[in-house]
Protein backbone atom coordinates (compact mmCIF):
# COMPACT_ATOMS: atom_id res chain seq x y z
CA UNK A 1 0.00 0.00 0.00
CA UNK A 2 1.42 3.44 -0.97
CA UNK A 3 1.24 6.13 1.73
CA UNK A 4 1.28 9.53 1.44
CA UNK A 5 0.67 12.64 3.56
CA UNK A 6 -0.47 16.34 4.05
CA UNK A 7 1.62 18.33 6.28
CA UNK A 8 1.24 21.73 7.47
CA UNK A 9 0.62 23.71 11.38
CA UNK A 10 -2.77 23.10 13.72
CA UNK A 11 -5.47 25.40 11.92
CA UNK A 12 -4.35 25.93 8.30
CA UNK A 13 -6.81 24.21 6.71
CA UNK A 14 -5.45 20.68 6.05
CA UNK A 15 -8.68 18.85 6.90
CA UNK A 16 -10.88 21.14 4.56
CA UNK A 17 -8.39 20.29 1.74
CA UNK A 18 -8.16 16.56 2.55
CA UNK A 19 -10.50 15.30 0.15
CA UNK A 20 -9.62 17.47 -2.63
CA UNK A 21 -5.52 16.29 -1.91
CA UNK A 22 -6.78 12.07 -1.77
CA UNK A 23 -8.70 12.62 -5.12
CA UNK A 24 -6.19 14.25 -6.71
CA UNK A 25 -3.73 11.91 -5.69
CA UNK A 26 -5.43 8.81 -6.02
CA UNK A 27 -6.02 8.17 -2.37
CA UNK A 28 -9.19 6.25 -1.15
CA UNK A 29 -8.60 6.68 2.57
CA UNK A 30 -7.72 9.15 4.66
CA UNK A 31 -5.88 9.42 8.61
CA UNK A 32 -7.23 12.48 10.28
CA UNK A 33 -7.00 13.36 13.94
CA UNK A 34 -7.19 9.74 14.87
CA UNK A 35 -9.59 8.13 12.61
CA UNK A 36 -9.87 6.81 9.26
CA UNK A 37 -12.45 8.18 6.47
CA UNK A 38 -12.94 5.80 3.76
CA UNK A 39 -16.16 6.77 1.38
CA UNK A 40 -17.57 9.85 3.45
CA UNK A 41 -17.78 7.22 6.72
CA UNK A 42 -15.12 6.40 9.72
CA UNK A 43 -14.40 3.00 9.05
CA UNK A 44 -12.01 2.93 12.15
CA UNK A 45 -10.31 4.76 15.22
CA UNK A 46 -11.85 7.84 17.29
CA UNK A 47 -11.24 11.31 16.61
CA UNK A 48 -9.03 13.37 18.84
CA UNK A 49 -11.72 16.18 18.57
CA UNK A 50 -13.66 13.94 21.03
CA UNK A 51 -10.88 14.43 24.06
CA UNK A 52 -11.25 16.49 27.10
CA UNK A 53 -8.05 18.02 27.15
CA UNK A 54 -5.36 18.98 24.31
CA UNK A 55 -2.70 16.39 25.96
CA UNK A 56 -5.35 13.33 25.42
CA UNK A 57 -6.19 14.62 21.50
CA UNK A 58 -2.58 14.63 20.62
CA UNK A 59 -2.02 11.67 22.19
CA UNK A 60 -5.28 9.75 20.38
CA UNK A 61 -4.00 11.68 17.26
CA UNK A 62 -0.55 10.03 17.35
CA UNK A 63 -1.84 6.48 18.26
CA UNK A 64 -0.54 6.27 21.24
CA UNK A 65 -3.42 5.16 23.06
CA UNK A 66 -3.99 1.76 24.45
CA UNK A 67 -5.65 -0.47 21.80
CA UNK A 68 -6.30 2.42 19.47
CA UNK A 69 -3.39 1.96 16.86
CA UNK A 70 -4.24 -1.80 17.15
CA UNK A 71 -8.04 -1.13 15.97
CA UNK A 72 -6.86 1.20 13.16
CA UNK A 73 -4.54 -1.57 11.50
CA UNK A 74 -6.79 -3.78 11.34
CA UNK A 75 -9.69 -1.46 9.80
CA UNK A 76 -7.15 -0.39 7.10
CA UNK A 77 -6.55 -4.42 6.55
CA UNK A 78 -10.17 -5.14 6.29
CA UNK A 79 -10.90 -1.89 3.92
CA UNK A 80 -7.82 -3.19 1.19
CA UNK A 81 -6.45 -0.06 0.84
CA UNK A 82 -4.57 1.00 -2.44
CA UNK A 83 -3.09 4.32 -1.11
CA UNK A 84 -3.80 6.22 2.06
CA UNK A 85 -3.31 9.46 2.73
CA UNK A 86 -2.05 10.84 6.51
CA UNK A 87 -2.74 14.48 7.87
CA UNK A 88 -0.29 15.71 10.37
CA UNK A 89 1.22 19.45 11.99
CA UNK A 90 4.44 18.45 11.02
CA UNK A 91 6.94 15.27 8.55
CA UNK A 92 7.90 14.06 12.30
CA UNK A 93 4.46 13.42 13.30
CA UNK A 94 3.27 12.02 10.25
CA UNK A 95 6.07 9.55 9.96
CA UNK A 96 5.50 8.60 13.35
CA UNK A 97 1.49 8.08 12.94
CA UNK A 98 2.97 5.73 9.40
CA UNK A 99 5.18 3.82 11.81
CA UNK A 100 2.83 3.04 14.55
CA UNK A 101 -0.07 1.78 12.17
CA UNK A 102 2.72 -0.09 10.34
CA UNK A 103 2.13 1.55 6.77
CA UNK A 104 5.60 2.08 5.81
CA UNK A 105 7.73 4.59 4.25
CA UNK A 106 5.87 7.70 2.78
CA UNK A 107 6.16 8.10 -0.68
CA UNK A 108 4.91 11.68 -0.79
CA UNK A 109 4.64 14.85 0.94
CA UNK A 110 2.69 17.52 0.82
CA UNK A 111 2.77 20.89 2.62
CA UNK A 112 -0.44 23.32 2.55
CA UNK A 113 1.93 26.20 1.49
CA UNK A 114 1.66 24.29 -1.76
CA UNK A 115 -2.06 24.03 -1.95
CA UNK A 116 -3.27 26.84 -0.32
CA UNK A 117 -2.81 30.87 -0.52
CA UNK A 118 -1.85 32.63 2.44
CA UNK A 119 -4.84 34.16 2.45
CA UNK A 120 -6.47 30.62 2.61
CA UNK A 121 -4.55 29.70 5.38
CA UNK A 122 -5.55 33.16 7.56
CA UNK A 123 -9.15 32.46 7.38
CA UNK A 124 -8.38 28.99 8.53
CA UNK A 125 -6.68 30.33 11.29
CA UNK A 126 -9.29 32.85 12.16
CA UNK A 127 -11.90 30.06 12.50
CA UNK A 128 -9.53 28.10 14.84
CA UNK A 129 -8.15 30.36 17.25
CA UNK A 130 -11.00 32.75 16.97
CA UNK A 131 -13.92 30.12 16.86
CA UNK A 132 -12.32 27.39 18.07
CA UNK A 133 -13.96 25.34 15.24
CA UNK A 134 -12.53 22.16 13.51
CA UNK A 135 -13.30 20.47 10.16
CA UNK A 136 -13.88 17.09 10.15
CA UNK A 137 -13.64 15.76 6.08
CA UNK A 138 -17.00 13.70 6.47
CA UNK A 139 -20.65 14.54 6.11
CA UNK A 140 -22.28 15.18 10.12
CA UNK A 141 -24.84 12.89 9.34
CA UNK A 142 -21.65 10.22 9.75
CA UNK A 143 -20.73 11.86 12.64
CA UNK A 144 -23.67 12.40 14.91
CA UNK A 145 -23.21 8.99 16.16
CA UNK A 146 -19.45 10.00 17.43
CA UNK A 147 -20.14 13.30 18.37
CA UNK A 148 -23.01 13.50 20.58
CA UNK A 149 -24.10 17.05 22.08
CA UNK A 150 -20.89 18.29 19.94
CA UNK A 151 -21.43 21.28 17.79
CA UNK A 152 -21.93 19.87 14.17
CA UNK A 153 -22.26 21.61 11.15
CA UNK A 154 -21.92 20.92 7.37
CA UNK A 155 -19.21 23.14 5.68
CA UNK A 156 -21.52 25.08 4.11
CA UNK A 157 -20.18 28.73 5.29
CA UNK A 158 -17.12 27.81 6.54
CA UNK A 159 -15.04 28.79 2.57
CA UNK A 160 -16.91 29.79 -0.30
CA UNK A 161 -16.73 26.73 -2.40
CA UNK A 162 -18.91 26.02 -5.38
CA UNK A 163 -22.11 23.56 -4.02
CA UNK A 164 -21.33 20.97 -7.37
CA UNK A 165 -17.58 20.62 -6.36
CA UNK A 166 -18.62 19.89 -2.93
CA UNK A 167 -20.86 17.07 -3.39
CA UNK A 168 -18.28 15.51 -6.07
CA UNK A 169 -15.60 15.35 -3.32
CA UNK A 170 -17.77 14.75 -0.36
CA UNK A 171 -19.17 16.92 2.43
CA UNK A 172 -17.11 17.96 5.50
CA UNK A 173 -18.50 18.85 8.96
CA UNK A 174 -17.34 21.49 11.32
CA UNK A 175 -17.10 20.57 15.58
CA UNK A 176 -16.41 22.59 18.10
CA UNK A 177 -14.49 20.16 20.46
CA UNK A 178 -14.71 20.38 24.26
CA UNK A 179 -10.94 21.26 24.82
CA UNK A 180 -11.55 24.67 22.19
CA UNK A 181 -13.80 26.33 25.07
CA UNK A 182 -10.62 26.24 27.63
CA UNK A 183 -8.02 28.37 27.57
CA UNK A 184 -4.30 27.99 26.57
CA UNK A 185 -2.92 24.87 28.21
CA UNK A 186 1.01 24.67 28.71
CA UNK A 187 3.05 22.28 30.30
CA UNK A 188 6.23 23.57 32.21
CA UNK A 189 9.42 22.43 31.01
CA UNK A 190 9.95 21.63 34.48
CA UNK A 191 7.09 19.17 34.03
CA UNK A 192 9.42 17.06 31.64
CA UNK A 193 12.62 17.68 33.98
CA UNK A 194 11.12 15.86 36.54
CA UNK A 195 9.35 13.13 34.66
CA UNK A 196 13.10 12.97 33.17
CA UNK A 197 14.36 12.22 36.50
CA UNK A 198 12.01 9.93 38.05
CA UNK A 199 11.94 7.49 35.06
CA UNK A 200 16.08 7.63 35.12
CA UNK A 201 16.38 7.33 38.80
CA UNK A 202 13.99 4.69 38.55
CA UNK A 203 17.09 2.08 36.79
CA UNK A 204 19.11 0.46 38.66
CA UNK A 205 22.26 1.69 36.36
CA UNK A 206 21.06 5.23 37.29
CA UNK A 207 23.07 7.00 40.23
CA UNK A 208 22.26 10.54 39.33
CA UNK A 209 21.05 12.77 36.53
CA UNK A 210 22.69 16.21 35.99
CA UNK A 211 21.76 19.11 33.69
CA UNK A 212 18.54 18.90 31.83
CA UNK A 213 17.55 20.50 28.89
CA UNK A 214 14.56 20.72 26.77
CA UNK A 215 14.55 22.60 23.63
CA UNK A 216 10.63 23.26 21.25
CA UNK A 217 10.84 22.75 17.49
CA UNK A 218 8.21 25.47 16.95
CA UNK A 219 7.02 26.55 13.37
CA UNK A 220 5.13 30.01 14.02
CA UNK A 221 3.06 29.66 17.11
CA UNK A 222 2.78 25.93 16.74
CA UNK A 223 4.64 23.59 18.81
CA UNK A 224 5.83 20.82 16.53
CA UNK A 225 7.54 18.86 19.68
CA UNK A 226 10.44 18.65 21.73
CA UNK A 227 14.00 17.54 21.98
CA UNK A 228 15.68 16.46 25.51
CA UNK A 229 19.34 16.80 26.41
CA UNK A 230 20.16 15.47 29.59
CA UNK A 231 23.83 14.65 31.89
CA UNK A 232 23.45 11.20 34.08
CA UNK A 233 26.22 9.76 36.30
CA UNK A 234 26.48 5.24 36.17
CA UNK A 235 27.33 3.10 38.80
CA UNK A 236 30.65 1.72 37.81
CA UNK A 237 30.24 -2.21 36.45
CA UNK A 238 26.89 -1.56 34.43
CA UNK A 239 26.68 -2.25 30.64
CA UNK A 240 26.42 1.46 29.50
CA UNK A 241 25.04 0.63 25.89
CA UNK A 242 21.98 -1.60 26.95
CA UNK A 243 21.51 0.81 29.72
CA UNK A 244 21.10 3.36 27.53
CA UNK A 245 19.35 1.88 24.86
CA UNK A 246 16.95 0.78 27.45
CA UNK A 247 16.86 4.91 29.20
CA UNK A 248 16.42 6.10 25.84
CA UNK A 249 13.63 4.03 25.05
CA UNK A 250 11.20 4.61 28.39
CA UNK A 251 12.19 8.16 28.11
CA UNK A 252 10.78 8.44 25.11
CA UNK A 253 7.84 6.55 26.05
CA UNK A 254 6.75 7.85 29.12
CA UNK A 255 7.40 11.39 28.45
CA UNK A 256 4.92 11.06 25.37
CA UNK A 257 2.62 8.90 27.55
CA UNK A 258 2.12 11.84 29.98
CA UNK A 259 2.41 14.53 28.27
CA UNK A 260 1.40 13.77 24.59
CA UNK A 261 4.46 16.05 22.94
CA UNK A 262 6.20 14.98 20.34
CA UNK A 263 9.45 13.37 21.14
CA UNK A 264 11.66 14.29 18.57
CA UNK A 265 15.32 13.51 19.54
CA UNK A 266 16.84 12.57 22.84
CA UNK A 267 20.37 13.11 23.79
CA UNK A 268 21.70 11.42 26.69
CA UNK A 269 25.36 12.37 27.81
CA UNK A 270 27.32 9.97 30.78
CA UNK A 271 29.24 12.65 32.71
CA UNK A 272 30.77 10.51 35.20
CA UNK A 273 30.95 6.78 36.74
CA UNK A 274 30.17 6.38 40.72
CA UNK A 275 31.48 3.05 42.54
CA UNK A 276 29.10 1.83 44.37
CA UNK A 277 29.41 1.56 48.27
CA UNK A 278 29.57 -2.26 48.27
CA UNK A 279 31.85 -2.32 45.25
CA UNK A 280 34.50 -0.69 47.86
CA UNK A 281 34.74 -3.07 50.36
Amino acid sequence: MDVIALVGPSGTGKSHRALWVAQKNGADAIIDDGILIKDGKVIGGSSAKKEKNRIMAVRRAIFVLPGHAEAVRKAIEAASLRRILILGTSENMVQKIAKTLRLGIISKLIRIEDIATKKDIEIAQYHRLKKGEHIIPVPSIELKPHFSGYLIDPIRSFFKTASAKRRRLGERSIVRPVFSYYGKLIIDDSVIKSIVRIVSQQMKEVYRVGKTRIRHLVNGSDDLGIVVLLEVIFFYGHEMNDALALLHRQLHREIERMTGMVVHEIHILVKGLRVAPTAIQ
